[in-house]
């Protein structure tokens, strides 16, 4: 006779209800301390760029070239614009180019709006295109 005999045969009776299978494997699931460092790390690591200071005479062909834009607004001009987004989450930004027609120029605020309301400050622009307008005369 072993000391283990009397409670071998022994008909438990349960008092609760047994725990599901997916709640128990959840006990084993990968515990992580550190909740959003692997977000801190890859936001860390993104790469911004800074803004570019243009020179008075680049400024002056820009400003030109906005001058001659807001006279032909009437054909409403397809134009290519590069300007400087600020990012919102560290220092610096990026530079975005696009294509799309003008809606008009705010040299009040100092915003060229795009037909797709898009509002880019005019101090962020660095190049202006169009195969619309001839901007040869100017450069």
């Amino acid at each position: 006779m072993s000391q283990y005999d009397d409670i071998i045969n022994y008909n438990y009776q349960m008092k609760h209800k047994r725990m599901t299978i997916h709640n128990r494997s959840a006990q084993f699931a990968p515990f992580s301390a550190l909740t959003g460092y692997h977000e801190l790390i890859d936001e860390k690591g993104r790469e911004t760029t800074n803004k570019i200071d243009l020179s008075s005479d680049s400024k002056d062909i820009l400003d030109l070239k906005l001058q001659i834009i807001n006279q032909e607004l009437i054909h409403r001009p397809l134009i290519t614009i590069t300007y400087f987004s600020k990012d919102l989450k560290k220092e610096g930004g990026s530079y975005i180019s696009c294509t799309d027609y003008i809606k008009r120029i705010d040299f009040t605020n100092h915003y060229l709006i795009l037909i797709n309301n898009l509002k880019i400050k005019i101090s962020d622009i660095i190049k202006i295109d169009s195969k619309d307008i001839n901007f040869n005369d100017i450069i």
